[in-house]
Parts: C-alpha cells; sequence; structure tokens
C-alpha cells in the first residue's frame, strides 16, 4: 500500500523524499552496526545506502536532461535515455493532467512544473513528519515505568481485637504504616535514592498476655533497610524494661531521652524462619537472622507504662547510625496520635 502511493507521487516528490528516508535510515543502521558489531545491520545499512545513491544518480541525470532537453539517441537510433525516458514520462503525465481542464490556446505555451520547488517540497514534508514523530512522544501521555513507592495495604474494615476497646485511643497497624511510610523516610536512612517495596501494618495484640495487650505494628522494606515500628499498651515502665533487657540477649543498652521521653537503645539479632512451599516436609529450623538496633520510647512523658519501638535491619547485617534511628522517631512519633492523660 504505501509502495502505491509513493508511485503516485510525482517524479520530484518521491525521489527527494526516497532519498532523504534512505540516507537517514542508512546512515542510522550503520552506526548501529558499528556500536554493536552486528554484520548483518552493516549489510542492511550498505542496502539502504545503495539505494540512496542510485536515487540521487537518477535526480542528477534528470536535472542534466531538463537543462539540456535535446535528445541524444543511441548509436543505432532507437535506444533512449534514461532521464529521457523519465522526461517524457514527466510531460506525458502533466498533458494527461491538463487535459481533465481547460484546454490552453494553441500559441499559449504549456508551463512546465518547478523541479526545485517539488524538491525542497518533499524535503520539508519528510521533515514535518520527522518532527512529528520526535515531538508525538513528548506531547503524548507515556506510560511511566519508573518504580512507585509500596502503599499500606488497606485494613481499616478488620475488626479488632477485644484489647483494643478497652485501650484509649490505640492507632491500628494501618495507621502505624501510614505514619512510618513518609515520603522522606529513605532519606533518613541514608538512601535517598530507593523507593519502598513493601509496606504493611497489623493490629495484634502482645505475645504471651492472652489477647489483652494491644500492640499494632507497621513494616516498611526497602532494597537496604527494613523499618519496623510497634506501639505496646503495657503497664511496663522504660525503667523496668530497661531491667528486663539486661536478662536478656540485648547488646550494646544505653538510656537517652526522646521527645523529652524516657527512651533506650538495644541490639538483639533478628529470627530466620525458612518454610518449604514444595512439600515433604515443614522447612528448616528457626535460625538467628542479622542484628538488628532498637529504639525503645516511652508512650508518654509521665512514662505510665508502654512504648513505642522502632528498629531497623538489613539483609547484609549492616546497620546504620543510632542518629538515624533517632531521626525517625522524631519525624514518626509526632505524628502518632497520643493517648489521653489519665
Amino acid at each position: 500500500m504505501l509502495g502505491f502511493l509513493f508511485r503516485l507521487l510525482p517524479f520530484w516528490v518521491r525521489e527527494p523524499l526516497l532519498i532523504a528516508v534512505g540516507s537517514v535510515l542508512g546512515v542510522r543502521i550503520m552506526y548501529l552496526a558499528v556500536h554493536d558489531h552486528d554484520r548483518v545491520a552493516a549489510g542492511i545499512g550498505m542496502v539502504f545506502l545503495l539505494f540512496t545513491a542510485i536515487r540521487v544518480y537518477m535526480v542528477v541525470r534528470a536535472l542534466r536532461a531538463r537543462r539540456n532537453p535535446s535528445p541524444a539517441a543511441s548509436a543505432d537510433g532507437t535506444a533512449v535515455d534514461a532521464a529521457d525516458q523519465i522526461q517524457v514520462q514527466a510531460q506525458a503525465q502533466a498533458q494527461v493532467q491538463a487535459a481533465a481542464g481547460p484546454r490552453p490556446g494553441p500559441g499559449t505555451p504549456e508551463k512546465e512544473p518547478n523541479a526545485w520547488g517539488q524538491a525542497i517540497a518533499a524535503v520539508a514534508v519528510f521533515g514535518a513528519l520527522a518532527a512529528a514523530v520526535w515531538v508525538a512522544p513528548r506531547m503524548m501521555p507515556s506510560e511511566d515505568t519508573t518504580p512507585q513507592p509500596a502503599s499500606c495495604s488497606g485494613g481499616e474494615h478488620e475488626e479488632l481485637p477485644k484489647a483494643y476497646k478497652r485501650t484509649p485511643h490505640p492507632p491500628t497497624g494501618e495507621e502505624l504504616c501510614k505514619a512510618l511510610n513518609r515520603p522522606d523516610l529513605a532519606k533518613l536512612l541514608g538512601t535517598p535514592g530507593e523507593t519502598a517495596t513493601t509496606a504493611s501494618g497489623t493490629s495484634n495484640t502482645a505475645p504471651l498476655t492472652d489477647g489483652k495487650v494491644a500492640q499494632p505494628e507497621a513494616e516498611v522494606a526497602f532494597d537496604t533497610y527494613t523499618v519496623n515500628v510497634s506501639a505496646t499498651y503495657n503497664e511496663l515502665s522504660t525503667d523496668q524494661y530497661v531491667k528486663l533487657m539486661k536478662f536478656g540477649d540485648e547488646e550494646d543498652v544505653k538510656t537517652l531521652r526522646v521527645l523529652g521521653r524516657p527512651a533506650v537503645f538495644s541490639s538483639d539479632h533478628t529470627m530466620k524462619i525458612e518454610i518449604n512451599l514444595g512439600g515433604g516436609g515443614s522447612g528448616g529450623p528457626v535460625e538467628q537472622g542479622p542484628l538488628a538496633r532498637t529504639l525503645s520510647v516511652a508512650l508518654d512523658r509521665g512514662d505510665r507504662g508502654g512504648y513505642y519501638e522502632i528498629t531497623v535491619w538489613s539483609q547484609s547485617g549492616t546497620l546504620p547510625d543510632d542518629s538515624v534511628l533517632l531521626d525517625i522517631a522524631e519525624k514518626v512519633l509526632p505524628t502518632i496520635a497520643e493517648r489521653p492523660v489519665r
């Protein structure tokens, strides 16, 4: 179909257009062939350039024939020059088109088409098409392939445990997730170029409490670090919590104050659990995972019991500075609704 349309174009429009297209494609394909060391592409580029060279030769011969209209016969007088054939075809086509309209008077000279004007018009048409192809992707809305940060999974309609009804205004896991999944969280972690891969929140209860202590938590994971925030609504003060740490495996315990509240730093290893999904077993044993750093902050300034915990770890075992956890606590905790004063 495209070839048929090209054949319908006048000679001085069709040939410059084919030369422009062939030269652009030939040079581009040859550049890619040299860059990628592809012999097949080099052969295709040579075909385009050869095609363009032939077209250029035909246009040059036609221009010379127009400048020297005297016919040039061969030795036997039967063959006609290729340029003359093109000239005769152009004149015949002009005569056919003129026959469709009013006939000129016998003394009126027939006006021939301007070859250079048609050539310039063809190049202008090709330039307009190339500009349209170049600008269209920028003007049309394109699909954004940039990875979007993970959003918190919806859990507003889940039925909360009874412990949440007995606790004064505890946040849900969804609310903690929205508070933790900040746009600047990656920057606070020291990895500003990363985006969150997963974000989730759960409204659980603390273990070994028979479901009587609310413990919502949220987790946001990046390629480098994973951050977990939880809130435990028990009667344990920070001082009592520090005494319990001395009987556990926590390392590098350090007390301080954050946002005017008692707080403590501690380190402990995460747990590594392997689950066999292929059948034939329940998976491997529970193993010791990478080291995690935790900042525990009292729920209120009076330290009446309960605490927030901000924990950071990585699969490689590397940990950020303690100042990173302090920055996260100072940004995230104020956005969580504080429980009312009793």
